[in-house]
């Protein structure tokens, strides 16, 4: 290839000059670094994995793996390889101050407000399923995701009463005005608890925000692509998303990290791959040694 230099005579410098750019742009060589390969690898591993996240979140669990890398880096690579998340347009009402909207009761602090609601979905042979999903809304925590064929008062009784022994009393609870949240045995209980009952105002799901997100979240990370044949199988894999939600999936509202982060997490991420570190007893006879008195 002949460069204008060659055709015309001229000195490099002499070109720049003219054209009143700096040498250093001229001899600029576009330079890719050692491990570009495997970060684009990585990414459409992600993006793969998660169809539904964006290169923010894919950039939070690259971040996780080891990887030193701005959001900047990753949406570069992101838009080269093509990749993108589908726009979704849906209408959304306006958020009115009513009663028990999410505008007077804000969570300020765990176990300030916790919110339940009811999420549908069927088995691969029609049969109806329902889902009772418990969020703290301050942490963003899924405290449980009950499975059933059917769910009544009771069954809502009963999970809260599991969720109140393992993470304290709520101060608020919300719910809308279902049957199974506005039971009377439901009320009683958790006035004799001191638990304070938050009912958003009829007909208005966007005044439990919180709660309506995390299904949305559901629905679209799981349900619309997985096909359950069984009440067990759904079971299990719903609460394996549960356990990822919490410890591995970014939240943009809490500045890309998870709810409840593990205390350490070097595996590379894998939706097949939702379990906690294995516990390791102590060694006995070592700690006898070290301290004999253990033994007395």
């Amino acid at each position: 290839m002949i460069t204008a230099q060659q055709r015309y005579g001229i000195s490099e410098r002499r070109a720049c000059k003219a054209l009143g750019v700096t040498r250093s742009v001229q001899r600029y060589k576009k330079r890719r670094a050692d491990d570009e390969s495997q970060l684009r690898a990585d990414i459409t591993r992600l993006a793969l994995c998660y169809g539904r996240y964006g290169y923010r979140r894919v950039a939070a669990l690259l971040r996780v793996e080891g990887w030193q890398v701005n959001h900047k880096r990753v949406e570069r690579i992101w838009r080269e390889e093509g990749l993108r998340v589908p726009q979704k347009q849906k209408k959304r009402k306006r958020l009115y101050l009513n009663d028990g909207s999410c505008m007077r009761l804000r969570p300020c602090w765990q176990n300030h407000v916790w919110s339940y609601d009811f999420v549908a979905d069927r088995l691969s042979n029609g049969k109806k399923i329902r889902m009772l999903t418990v969020i703290d809304e301050f942490t963003r925590t899924c405290l449980a995701i009950e499975v059933a064929d059917r769910l009544s008062s009771d069954d809502v009784l009963n999970v809260l009463s599991r969720l109140f022994m393992e993470h304290g009393l709520p101060d608020y609870i919300r719910s809308d005005n279902g049957s199974e949240f506005t039971a009377t045995i439901l009320k009683n209980w958790l006035h004799q608890l001191r638990v304070n009952t938050a009912y958003i105002a009829p007909g208005s799901p966007w005044e439990n925000g919180y709660n309506e997100s995390f299904n949305g979240r559901l629905r679209d990370e799981l349900l619309n692509g997985e096909c359950f044949y069984t009440l067990k199988e759904a079971q299990t894999i719903i609460e394996d998303w549960r356990h990822h939600y919490n410890h591995i999936r970014p939240h943009s509202s809490l500045a890309y990290k998870p709810p409840a982060p593990l205390a350490s997490f070097c595996t590379k991420l894998h939706p097949d791959t939702f379990h906690e570190p294995e516990y390791k007893a102590p060694d006995i006879q070592q700690m006898a040694q070290t301290n004999p008195k253990l033994l007395t």
